[in-house]
């Protein structure tokens, strides 16, 4: 049965005072949450709800097939529930018009997928820089938010070249400053660490533990016994 854990604050990844500070984001959540990929298929995910909170990061957990992905794709707006909602600060986003949850998600989501998902054809810069056409930030302010993240994560000397030309912790590094560079309040990670070496993962883990800090909801899935224990909660499915 799915459940939410708190964690101790020895384990935390935020301290209590920064998640104090945090009172201007967005909380997420569900209510009796059903999806199955098709008609007639079993569900994937049953009966769920729980309520993921501001300034913490909530890591979510299960063997393989559980419904780890799905969950956070279903809590992102990127697909609809078979029955139940999504909740965004206690308001039904799942109910919302595709062209509203679509304005959602460019606006107030960022979303690191599991092997990056860089486009090949572009720059280091220029995938950094494409989420702000999705969410209408100018091109200048866009570049210099880049840049700056680029900077923040170590690959600011890649910014001309191509995804296959960095190493794979470079090019995660850069899936992070993709999905940061609309100061999102809310932040999805799909196994962020999965293909990682333990340092480039302790730079991942760490860059989504400051944001928590700085006030975002963070939601990372993942395997890994221990990050999970360095979230500031759990929900295991």
């Amino acid at each position: 049965m799915p459940g939410l854990r708190a964690k101790s604050e020895a384990g935390a990844g935020t301290s209590a005072a920064s998640k104090t500070q945090a009172t201007l984001g967005t909380t997420v959540g569900t209510k009796s949450l059903e999806f199955a990929y098709s008609r007639g298929a079993a569900p994937v995910i049953t009966d769920l709800t729980l309520e993921l909170p501001v300034g913490a990061v909530t890591a979510i957990t299960g063997k393989s097939g559980s419904g780890k992905s799905t969950l956070l794709y279903l809590l992102a707006l990127m697909i609809t529930p078979t029955s139940g909602s999504i909740l965004w600060n206690g308001v039904s986003a799942s109910a919302l018009s595709d062209a509203e949850r679509s304005r959602m998600r460019a606006t107030e989501v960022g979303f690191i997928f599991q092997d990056a998902l860089l486009d090949p054809s572009r720059t280091v810069l220029a995938n950094i820089c494409e989420a702000a056409l999705f969410a209408g930030m100018p091109r200048h302010q866009a570049v210099d938010r880049a840049r700056e993240l680029a900077v923040l994560f170590g690959v600011e000397h890649r910014e001309d070249h191509r995804p296959g030309e960095i190493s794979g912790g470079q090019a995660q590094r850069v899936a992070i400053c993709r999905a940061l560079l609309t100061h999102p309040r809310v932040i999805f990670a799909d196994e962020p660490t999965g293909n990682l070496d333990n340092d480039s993962a302790d730079v991942v883990w760490q860059a989504l533990a400051d944001q928590a800090s700085l006030g975002a909801t963070v939601v990372v899935s993942t395997h890994d016994r221990t990050l999970a224990d360095r979230a500031d909660l759990e929900v295991c499915l």
